[in-house]
């Protein structure tokens, strides 16, 4: 067993051209990354459109989170979480420059049967 600490080993806080994405567990059906932003947000017209279910939470820092269907643009900060369908549209407006916005983000396979 590795022990890892999700708030440790971060990038800079500058603005780079990429977020930082460490594979922190894989098994069949379920992958769990942290996703390391100072700053990016989803290009222009650009929408994720993902296969799979994704489960995240902020854990520090601040982002803007868009839903195609909706004319709003979410405020999440540490502590919210959601719980995005497959193929469920969305998009990142923005993450807070000059800070590590820290995600967990739990991908799942929703037609994998779960152990009772």
């Amino acid at each position: 067993m590795t022990l890892h600490n999700l708030l440790t080993d971060l990038p800079p806080c500058a603005i780079t051209s990429a977020e930082r994405i460490d594979e922190l567990l894989s098994r069949p059906g379920l992958r769990v990354e942290r996703i390391v932003s100072t700053g990016q947000a989803s290009p222009p017209g650009f929408w994720y459109d993902q296969a799979e279910g994704e489960w995240v939470v902020l854990l520090s820092g601040a982002a803007g989170l868009r839903f195609e269907h909706e004319d709003h643009t979410r405020l999440l900060v540490p502590g919210d979480c959601l719980d995005i369908p497959p193929h469920y549209r969305h998009r990142v407006e923005w993450t807070a420059p000059g800070t590590a916005s820290i995600w967990l983000a739990v991908f799942y396979n929703s037609g994998s049967p779960w152990p009772a």
